[in-house]
């Protein structure tokens, strides 16, 4: 008798880990598979104290926790790669001093992360959750739950390749925007995560020609509600009006808050801001390099749409890199400033000061003076 087997995905390895992405999401542990041995990984965001009791059950003293690179250099280490500290017990207090808390210290050697504990690092931030993870070596003596989700470290390493790779359109319709009615939203599936990406097509601009393009980041506080801490919302607005008025253009809105760190944290961030930290000292207090963003994925948007050659609208340089890595001919880049105000004058200057970004501060702010 012919057995039929209904496949659930195209790409196993993929479907593995958005299934993590979940289950981590959702404050449960994943079962990362590796060459040099099984771990059990948990993200400390919602580390309760029955599940702390669970895991040190199951770790037997065992259990470490893995801090990355930018966490460490806030706790005192000149560290340019993760490490980890042991757990002798899992301590909800002590692990979130060492993983959040602004006057943490370091009170025990440090280890280097084995390549497990990275991948178990990269999920956490595929979830958008905190860079900081228990993680449990799984000897022969433990039996695991087998509803636990299970995954490949290799197929953590490799997801966000494949999720470039995998882009699809998967609907459009016109959208007419305030100072551009000839507008059409092209909604992707993909690039980061398990997320959607948009690209909005202003006007009628001619393909065969250098397309006037922008890759924009989401950002809640300033695109939607004004925010005044960041320039996001005016740079926004200015892109679809020049493109209205200048052949049209393609606005790439790209899933990325916070520098690709998630709301939550921006919001942290925002919060350690408020207290007098700059916005890659904030970010680095919670565990953040300076930018998680990737842009590789934006080109292939483009790609698909059947851009080959560009006019980059940007301010950053490394998006401008990005295009010219994945093989689009950047002719041109040019900038997209907002205003400035008495709360984003610092943020700018942190940018152009510490991120290389191309920012006038004194033109800016003359010019705003003439206004």
């Amino acid at each position: 008798m012919m057995r039929l087997v209904l496949s659930l995905s195209d790409d196993p390895a993929v479907m593995a880990v958005e299934r993590a992405i979940v289950e981590f999401r959702s404050g449960r542990p994943v079962v990362i598979e590796g060459a040099g041995g099984n771990v059990l990984a948990l993200a400390i965001e919602d580390l309760d104290e029955a599940m702390a009791e669970r895991v040190e059950a199951a770790a037997a003293g065992h259990a470490h926790l893995v801090l990355p690179p930018a966490r460490l250099r806030r706790l005192g280490l000149d560290r340019d790669t993760a490490g980890s500290v042991a757990l002798p017990s899992v301590d909800q207090a002590r692990i979130e001093r060492l993983a959040l808390k602004i006057d943490g210290h370091i009170d025990a050697p440090v280890r280097a992360a084995s390549p497990a504990d990275e991948e178990a690092l990269e999920l956490a931030r595929l979830a958008l959750l905190l860079p900081a993870v228990i993680v449990v070596p799984l000897g022969p003596g433990i039996e695991v739950d087998p509803l636990l989700a299970r995954v490949a470290g290799a197929d953590i390493r490799n997801h966000r390749q494949a999720k470039a790779a995998d882009l699809k359109i998967v609907s459009r319709a016109p959208v007419p925007l305030e100072g551009a009615p000839a507008s059409e939203f092209v909604v992707f599936r993909g690039g980061e995560g398990l997320r959607d990406q948009v690209a909005v097509i202003v006007g009628s601009p001619d393909l065969s020609k250098p397309v006037t393009v922008r890759l924009h980041s989401a950002c809640l506080t300033g695109d939607l509600f004004g925010s005044l801490k960041c320039d996001c919302g005016d740079q926004l607005r200015e892109t679809v009006r020049f493109m209205a008025q200048n052949e049209g253009g393609i606005l790439l809105y790209l899933d990325q808050e916070g520098r690709g760190n998630g709301i939550a944290n921006k919001i942290r961030a925002y919060r350690l801001q408020s207290q007098g930290y700059d916005t890659y000292d904030a970010d680095e207090v919670l565990g953040f390099d300076a930018d998680q963003r990737r842009f590789a994925f934006a080109a292939v948007m483009l790609q698909k749409l059947g851009v080959s050659a560009v006019r980059v609208l940007t301010n950053n340089p490394e998006k401008i890199a990005a295009l010219k890595k994945a093989g689009l001919d950047v002719v041109s880049d040019h900038r997209v400033l907002g205003r400035p105000t008495a709360e984003n004058v610092s943020y700018l200057t942190s940018k152009r000061d510490r991120a290389g970004h191309y920012i006038d501060i004194e033109g800016l702010l003359a010019s705003s003076c003439k206004d």
